[in-house]
């Protein structure tokens, strides 16, 4: 079944391929700029710190239903042994097993393709089962700090959590913007609240997959005209789900990451973050959301934090 041609109508409308140069593989993130760098390094007044990210357990969001991607199965390698000799300093190591896409994370410009393409109109042949991503795999982005702007929608809702049939719109974010009274500029990461983690926080984590809050369709062109540097939210699939489109899945993911080059990020924890921004009386604040430098990845781990 081929894409909509009104999939194929907002993919031109948002299309950043050749933007920064045939070579280029980090998209949007050019947009993190020193001096975006600066001015986000200006927005920390009190130094209060926020994780936003979700534990790395074996009991993690994922449920199976997507294969391979499995929650953390940690195991120790060695206990207090004393590898040197009897009466030496004894060692204790450890390694886990899990999808790099598991808890939050990143997603890659390569973790989608549509029509046999992946970001800057590269082959996804591209991505092999030994090399993974030739091009634009999770190890490109070295770094990524700047200014982020949460768009607390549920809060300029007037609620804790929206209900799992809600498509995040353009409508959404600008209330959520207005509601935070800052305005998302060049260069930033948009953290959008949904509030729906709380349902994986309370235990059900069948209900925090499914059926789920998310950004609609809509969005890509929003984030695309503001110059946002990347998106991420409180949700396991990221944009709605079930699709709002019938039988169109995973349209936001390749709108985002395969036409505008920009990363997105899923699994985020933003409860503390939400009671933080209330207290302050601020929305924006510095993020620092290194990549795990995974050659070839398709995405990774991440701990976030966001510095008031």
């Amino acid at each position: 079944m081929s894409l909509p041609d009104e999939f194929h109508d907002i993919a031109k409308r948002v299309n950043n391929w050749g933007r920064w140069g045939a070579d280029d593989e980090i998209g949007t993130l050019n947009l993190i700029t020193d001096e975006v760098v600066r001015e986000a390094a200006a927005t920390v007044r009190t130094g209060r710190r926020v994780p936003l990210a979700l534990p790395l357990q074996q009991d993690g969001v994922q449920t199976g239903v997507i294969p391979g991607r499995v929650n953390p199965l940690h195991t120790m390698v060695q206990i207090n042994q004393e590898i040197f000799g009897p009466g030496t300093v004894a060692c204790s190591d450890d390694a886990v097993t899990m999808g790099l896409q598991a808890a939050t994370h990143w997603d890659a410009l390569t973790h989608v393709s549509h029509s046999g393409k992946i970001y800057n109109g590269r082959p996804a042949s591209t991505i092999t089962p030994h090399g993974g991503a030739g091009f634009s795999g999770i190890d490109k982005p070295r770094h990524i700090v700047s200014r982020g702007v949460l768009l607390d929608v549920a809060r300029a809702h007037g609620t804790d959590r929206l209900d799992g049939g809600h498509a995040v719109t353009p409508e959404d974010l600008e209330a959520a913007e207005e509601f935070a009274g800052t305005t998302v500029r060049a260069g930033d990461i948009v953290l959008v609240r949904t509030g729906q983690t709380q349902a994986y926080l309370a235990g059900d984590k069948h209900g925090y997959a499914f059926p789920s809050p998310g950004l609609s369709v809509r969005t890509p062109e929003w984030f695309h005209a503001r110059d946002v540097a990347a998106v991420a939210n409180d949700t396991l699939t990221f944009e709605i789900f079930p699709p709002e489109i019938e039988n169109l899945w995973l349209p936001v993911h390749a709108l985002d990451l395969v036409e505008m080059g920009m990363l997105q990020g899923q699994n985020w924890n933003l409860e503390e973050l939400s009671e933080a921004c209330a207290d302050e009386g601020c929305y924006s604040f510095m993020l620092s959301a290194m990549p795990e430098p995974f050659v070839g990845g398709t995405g990774t781990p991440v701990a976030p934090v966001a510095i008031l």
